[in-house]
């Protein structure tokens, strides 16, 4: 029997405010930190916290930093994308981490979670997430797992280069999934295994959908096929039509199997990366063959990979060579380009197309590219060329501690007690693309070859109902001078100019920025550690008034940034004008030694000298005097117990 899938929830919040005096070990203070710049090679801490930070590419000589983009008003011109949804920029979380991202079980549900994707949702209209990736492919669902975990690891059993354990997945982990989509508007894309298929282990298919129901949009057969040869999961003979005929097998598993007939139209393929072209696939009738079970197309895809730093495989590649080559709008085309052949091909048959999986490199990304403000332009300019190219949506991945490019990341488990999470620039970037993108789900894309086409300043303008609605303006250029400021001239024509328009701006002083120095519209998500997932800071919305009698709005668009300009206030309404839900703590996974300390009564204490030596103690759970000395001290202590019934109880760290 599977356990109920709403969970009654007990919740104990305790806030202690008091007149103490704090003291540690010269030189080991808890509460002091540090910015600095640090090579990968000198730094030995997790991945996603590496203060590694590149120098900036110098700036072109090229630059015309002042020009006109002209709109055309009163019909989508020529080139313009297919209409796309506002949740067109979702994630990908790899399975083996879904404990540590959305929550410990499926009663206990990650806060910041909620709250990133509510931020995402109250934009787009909801969010799409897929569960999978290498984890996927030997993963077993299983009634349940001992001490209420809802995942299990082999760490015997590993198996690829980036050594990938085998899983056990419980029902709590599709309650766990089901439980969010209750609370926020997530969609779940869900992989299946696919190393053995005698027979085909169709679990996760069956029980995502009995739990899940249509919140389960798709289901991934098949994790990068075309590699398998290569982490030696098939024989060197293992080609496209294999892949095709072994798909073959599932569906003839499914159609065997009525509990799975409402999973038959869901699946997802081929989910390829770099080994073979879409086009290789296609020439074997695979989407003529599976037409009625596909509910998409979907390739996978990363610009480049550090393979080698991590798994002394593939080639060696220095971040701060590579940093310039993600600052350009040819970065985006050159991935895209490969596919523009697909996209055609993906509308003539009738189905959607994505980029199922992909960020700045594989292998976990690169220190100071992958984690620096200038990731958060380029995937800003890399998801709008996507859109632009009729991609139907792209899922930018979520890995564990070991890796940079995390959009968000939770802190150890043996820290969340005092550490909050770390959001990345690729959160950011998401933010900035469903506002441009909004929640008509009629959006249309066009690339507006701005200045010339130079690479360092694209342009994006959108269309609603064949008139343009919002334009994103990108700045690649770092420069702190303000000479490489641009001034752009946006025409709309005597008749059709607004008088004002309205501008949020994504900002940095640098493209090697991390942390609270990204500001998208004024507000951050702060340094590492310490996001509850709202974001911080006064909203700022820039308002511009425009030339009515010259038919132009003059956008200023600083070195480096992206200018989203809204051409109406309905506009820019449509994609924030209702407060986004927050979410806060109804459980604590620690209930003891929580004393808060006022700062500024922190700041005036007296050293060490605040105690008699004698009526030191210790706090320690257990100790004869626990806590016993320090609580005689304490002047205005407040408990504020709360008991709620009836719901999920959400879990993370007290703020």
């Amino acid at each position: 029997m599977r356990p109920s899938k709403l969970i009654l929830g007990l919740g104990l919040l305790g806030l202690a405010r008091g007149s103490v005096t704090v003291y540690y070990v010269q030189g080991q203070n808890p509460f002091q930190t540090t910015t600095a710049t640090a090579s990968a090679a000198n730094y030995t801490g997790a991945a996603a916290y590496d203060p590694t930070v590149l120098n900036p590419p110098p700036v072109p000589t090229d630059l015309t930093t002042s020009f006109t983009i002209q709109l055309q008003n009163g019909g989508a011109p020529p080139g313009v994308s297919i209409p796309i949804v506002g949740q067109f920029f979702g994630f990908s979380i790899e399975m083996s981490v879904v404990n540590q991202v959305l929550g410990k079980n499926a009663s206990y549900i990650q806060v910041p979670f909620l709250n990133l994707m509510a931020n995402i949702a109250q934009r787009a209209g909801g969010v799409r997430i897929r569960v999978g990736g290498n984890t996927q492919e030997t993963a077993t669902v299983v009634p349940s797992i001992p001490n209420g975990l809802i995942l299990a690891k082999n760490l015997t059993g590993v198996t690829n280069p980036t050594q990938t354990p085998p899983l056990d997945i419980s029902f709590g982990f599709l309650y766990l999934m089901a439980n969010v989509s209750t609370l926020v508007n997530v969609h779940w894309f869900i992989g299946v295994p696919f190393f053995n298929l005698t027979p085909p282990n169709l679990d996760i298919a069956v029980e995502g959908q009995q739990i899940l129901g249509e919140k389960m949009i798709g289901i991934q057969v098949g994790n990068e096929p075309d590699l398998y040869v290569a982490h030696g999961h098939r024989a060197s003979t293992y080609g496209p039509a294999d892949y095709t005929g072994e798909f073959g097998t599932v569906v003839n598993a499914m159609n065997n199997d009525p509990a799975n007939a409402l999973n038959r139209d869901l699946l997802i393929g081929p989910n390829i990366a770099t080994e073979w072209t879409p086009e290789q696939v296609w020439d074997t009738g695979f989407v003529s063959d599976y037409s009625s079970n596909l509910a998409y197309l979907a390739v996978e895809r990363y610009p480049s990979d550090n393979c080698f730093a991590e798994y002394g495989i593939g080639t060696p590649r220095d971040p701060q060579q590579m940093f310039p080559t993600y600052l350009t709008h040819q970065a985006g085309q050159t991935i895209v380009s490969n596919y523009l052949n697909s996209t055609s091909y993906a509308q003539s048959v009738g189905k959607p197309f994505m980029m199922f999986e992909t960020n700045t490199a594989s292998c976990g990304g690169f220190p100071g590219i992958s984690d620096s403000f200038g990731a958060a332009l380029w995937g800003v300019d890399y998801a709008l060329t996507m859109a632009y190219s009729n991609f139907s949506g792209a899922l930018f991945h979520v890995g564990g501690q070991n890796v940079y490019y995390n959009p968000f990341t939770p802190p150890p488990t043996n820290q969340s007690d005092f550490h909050q999470w770390t959001v990345g620039p690729i959160y950011y970037s998401s933010l900035v693309v469903a506002e441009a993108l909004g929640s008509s789900n009629q959006s249309q894309v066009l690339d507006l070859q701005a200045n010339n086409g130079y690479q360092y300043t694209p342009a994006y303008a959108i269309y609603e109902n064949g008139n343009p609605v919002r334009v994103v303006l990108v700045n690649f250029v770092s420069d702190p001078s303000g000479n490489s400021n641009l001034n752009v001239a946006l025409s709309l024509g005597q008749g059709s100019t607004p008088a004002t328009v309205y501008v949020k701006y994504l900002q940095a002083s640098s493209v090697s920025d991390k942390g609270s120095k990204i500001t998208w519209a004024n507000q951050t998500f702060g340094d590492v550690f310490s996001s509850d997932g709202r974001p911080m800071g006064t909203e700022s919305i820039v308002p511009i008034n425009c030339d009515q009698n010259a038919g132009t709005c003059t956008i200023p668009v600083y070195a480096p940034s992206i200018a989203l300009v809204f051409l109406s206030q309905s506009a820019e309404t449509e994609t924030s004008g209702t407060p986004s839900t927050t979410f806060s703590t109804t459980a604590l996974t620690k209930t003891y030694n929580t004393v808060t300390i006022d700062p500024s009564v922190l700041a005036t204490s007296n050293g060490m000298k605040g105690l008699d030596q004698s009526e030191l103690g210790s706090t320690s759970k257990g100790s004869v005097n626990s806590g016993r000395s320090l609580q005689s001290h304490l002047s205005g202590l407040t408990i504020i117990t709360s008991l709620l019934f009836g719901a999920v109880v959400l879990y993370g760290r007290r703020w």
